[in-house]
């Protein structure tokens, strides 16, 4: 089975290696393709000051490396221009059309950030100490209630469209097991009902599910996004997926996919039904 890898981060977010070093690494290992996702910028249209996201005054200079690579590396490897945006409720999303006028090959719909009833928005996969401090204070460390906000939002974002991979879909794992706060809970949701309804929601969709394996890459957590149980869920929809790295470094590009793939035929998936871009 040949892999592509369309999960990308580059020093012009959180990455840690510059474009042309990743297609030289992809390369080298034999990729079918490379995609480019930074982190689509969000300070003008949400305030919020990060260091992860592509700055909005350096996005143009990401496009015109990313397309001088493509041209650059034509008939050795195939490079696609993509982002990834993320959905905070009411501030930004995939679906916006300036997003669309960039002329991108893909985009990646993420839901990073929970808006919780009081405090800021923070992100589900912060740090231990900044993910619990959010959630005592904008959920009264009510982590059922942060993990329903958070599935809303996955909903939201399905709903309102947009994008062509769906992101680390159950994100929301990624704190839960080492929390005294939400140890014991499930990213099901307290109904335990949550996944079925993402599955059913995708069923008929062109939007094709991501099984990343940036969490194992970067050693957050012991299973791929989405892990096996929703997983086979997606299956019984026959819903498209596709395996990433979520690589933040070139060393990472194909990191962990030998499980990823394991997962997927566990899921009742076979590598025919694998998009590759």
């Amino acid at each position: 089975m040949r892999y592509s890898s369309i999960h990308t981060h580059t020093l012009f977010c959180d990455g840690k290696d510059d474009v042309e070093t990743l297609c030289r690494r992809a390369w080298e290992k034999g990729l079918v393709s490379l995609g480019f996702s930074s982190h689509a910028p969000v300070r003008q249209k949400t305030g919020f000051v990060t260091d992860w996201h592509i700055p909005d005054e350096k996005l143009g200079q990401y496009l015109d490396e990313v397309r001088a690579a493509k041209s650059r590396w034509e008939g050795r490897l195939r490079v696609l221009l993509g982002l990834e945006v993320d959905y905070i409720e009411g501030l930004m999303g995939p679906s916006a059309k300036d997003i669309h006028a960039l002329g991108l090959d893909y985009v990646i719909g993420s839901v990073h950030y929970v808006v919780p009833p009081r405090g800021s928005p923070f992100t589900v996969d912060e740090s231990l100490p900044e993910f619990e401090a959010g959630l005592r204070e904008g959920f009264s460390g009510d982590a059922g209630a942060m993990i329903a906000t958070y599935w809303d939002a996955v909903e939201g974002m399905i709903h309102a469209g947009g994008f062509d991979v769906l992101g680390h879909v159950d994100l929301v794992k990624k704190n839960l097991a080492k929390s005294p706060l939400t140890k014991g809970l499930s990213a099901n949701d307290l109904d335990g009902r949550r996944f079925s309804r993402i599955a059913a929601l995708l069923e008929g969709s062109p939007v094709v599910v991501e099984i990343n394996t940036g969490g194992l890459n970067r050693g957050y957590v012991e299973e791929t996004y989405p892990g096996l149980e929703l997983l086979r869920l997606l299956r019984e929809r026959n819903v498209l997926v596709t395996i990433t790295a979520d690589a933040h470094c070139a060393d990472q590009l194909d990191g962990h996919y030998e499980l990823a793939r394991e997962t997927l035929l566990r899921a009742g998936y076979t590598e025919a039904d694998c998009v590759q871009w």
